[in-house]
């Protein structure tokens, strides 16, 4: 299915800390920054949790900025996903500002990773904003281009990788390379001969630090193996960095940095494993160092996220950047970048999915509304991810109405094809409109034509 871009018009530092093996309590659970989560919150004056700049509550009825969401469905059609290009913008405004001030003479990047969602029109304002970007496939990384990102502002990191597909990154020699695996380095030379480049080719490795950290198993992108008990396959293993490094300046390649990535969706209590391994990058960073290899740059990844329901405790980004500005600032590096790649962080919450209640079911005593899409081919999330959750309100009644336990069923022949089970909304009638909420990212670009039905169209606002 085409895309449709359619534009409507219209706190504090942390002191110097030193975390080790031993600092745990007798649960063994990580307490030392326990003082961090005690946080003050203001008072919500807000109707629901889940308003903002983007999502609002007017007469009773779900407004996208100035827009009815019911209009929007009725001209546009549902299934739609509705954009908001003013919240993306904003949330990036609030990351970089995250990590203020930075060390002198070191640049912060925000590296956007491409894969949550590459609207084009997301990307424009992307590139405006001053982003790089993250890609994780050659096509990735020419979509980028075409996009207008120049090519010294793409990072390609990629997991299972061809000789071919390192011959069509190449194809853009400013692309700075990001090795996964100690095997993936002559495939990499054997790419460069066959596009007979001649000066030397930036590359940084990914590097798995021994642990990991998501908000499921199958989100969980280092240490050793999943909470489940999948092996990881993502980096290189400790003791082969050095290794890597070496070979790849054997070969003539530059290598410039030091990335990890733990995995993503953090909470609250994901910070001390996250700070951990700010510690053990900076320790990996000055064995480099010592060996000869004055990196230009640490990527420390993404994974945290947005609010996604009003259970979730956020994960303290201030508290997490000022940590790593702080610790990049006292390592003795002489770094000339720090970067962060958040996907789900910028988009998520800058997206939305309506669709429409064809007729409500009753089996059982179980109640259903039944609209016209399905989690395969728009918010997939929740079928692939178990502890996934995305807020659904009736966007024509809020509040109003007798409550129910509502299950929001698609139209796939998948037992597994809901959007939300028994939630307490407004009875829905048949032909009004829900909003799945928190569908910027991970949604439209997860999504497929299972059954063939189609992927639904977007729009910009």
């Amino acid at each position: 299915m085409r895309r449709k871009e359619v534009i409507l018009l219209k706190l504090r530092p942390i002191p110097e800390i030193i975390i080790d093996n031993n600092s745990r309590d007798k649960n063994g659970q990580d307490y030392i920054f326990s003082f961090l989560f005690l946080i003050s919150k203001k008072r919500n004056n807000k109707m629901n949790w889940w308003e903002n700049e983007f999502l609002q509550v007017k007469q009773n009825k779900l407004y996208l900025e100035n827009f009815s969401a019911e209009q929007l469905a009725r001209k546009y059609g549902t299934p739609l996903y509705v954009y908001s290009l003013k919240k993306a913008a904003t949330n990036f405004k609030h990351l970089r500002q995250a990590f203020e001030p930075a060390p002198s003479g070191i640049a912060v990047k925000i590296a956007y990773a491409m894969k949550a969602n590459s609207h084009p029109g997301l990307l424009k304002m992307l590139i405006k904003e001053g982003a790089a970007i993250d890609a994780v496939s050659p096509a990735e990384v020419e979509k980028a281009i075409q996009a207008g990102f120049s090519e010294d502002r793409i990072m390609f990191t990629g997991t299972s990788i061809s000789q071919e597909d390192f011959e069509r990154v190449l194809a853009h020699p400013g692309v700075t390379i990001n090795i996964d695996a100690y095997e993936q380095i002559e495939l990499l030379q054997a790419a460069r001969k066959r596009r007979q480049i001649k000066n030397p080719v930036r590359v940084s490795v990914r590097w798995n630090p021994g642990l990991g950290r998501g908000f499921s198993s199958k989100t969980v992108t280092a240490g050793k193996r999943s909470p489940e008990g999948t092996p990881i396959k993502f980096g290189v293993e400790d003791s082969r960095v050095l290794g890597t490094f070496e070979k790849l300046q054997a070969l003539k390649f530059l290598p410039v940095g030091l990335h990890q990535h733990l995995g993503s969706g953090w909470s609250e209590e994901d910070f001390p494993v996250a700070v951990k391994a700010v510690d053990r990058m900076i320790r990996k960073a000055r064995e480099l160092k010592r060996a000869g290899f004055n990196l230009e740059f640490l990527d420390f990844g993404g994974g945290f996220g947005p609010k996604y329901s009003s259970e979730q405790r956020l994960f303290p980004l201030k508290e997490y950047a000022t940590y790593i500005v702080d610790r990049v600032e006292n390592s003795g590096l002489g770094l000339k970048a720090i970067i962060v790649e958040p996907g789900k962080y910028l988009v998520a919450e800058a997206g939305v999915l309506l669709v429409k209640v064809e007729y409500l079911k009753k089996n059982y005593g179980n109640l259903f509304a039944c609209v016209n899409a399905g989690t395969y081919n728009s918010v997939p999330r929740p079928a692939i991810y178990e502890e996934a959750y995305h807020e659904i309100v009736n966007a024509s009644r809020i509040k109003s109405g007798k409550k129910d336990k509502i299950t929001v069923a698609g139209h796939l022949c998948e037992t597994g094809d809901v959007f939300g089970v028994e939630r307490l909304m407004p009875c829905p009638e048949q032909g009004q409109i829900l909003a799945i909420l928190m569908a910027g990212a991970y949604c439209r670009s997860m999504a497929s034509n299972f059954n063939l039905r189609d992927i639904p169209e977007e729009i910009l606002i």
